[in-house]
């Protein structure tokens, strides 16, 4: 049975399905507090948290706005080729990504001290 609100069609290795339960199992705290602001629908739309997407393990990813959501922390600064390749992967999709840095969470007041 598909489960929905998943990008249809695509093969996801069980090696990435691990991957991104482990990374959902140990979320940064910017990632944990953004996700108490997007579970359960507070928003009026499903998020999923780190999601597989054409091979890649995006942090949120909301399918009815074809949104992804990503929580740039340190690592972002070490793989922005990655990035910049993740992102016209998911445009070419049709999906929008909005990723923000830690520090922006924190100029929201999101982050906790």
């Amino acid at each position: 049975m598909p489960v929905k609100n998943i990008i249809p069609g695509q093969q996801v290795t069980k090696a990435k399905l691990q991957r991104a339960k482990e990374l959902r199992r140990d979320m940064t705290p910017a990632e944990k507090i953004l996700w108490e602001e997007l579970r359960a629908n507070k928003l009026g739309v499903h998020f999923r948290r780190q999601q597989v997407i054409a091979g890649f393990i995006v942090d949120f990813y909301c399918h009815k706005s074809a949104l992804v959501v990503e929580v740039d922390g340190d690592v972002h600064d070490l793989q922005q080729e990655e990035d910049a390749r993740r992102e016209k992967v998911l445009s070419a999709l049709g999906l929008r990504t909005c990723a923000e840095p830690v520090e922006a969470l924190s100029d929201l007041g999101m982050m906790r001290s």
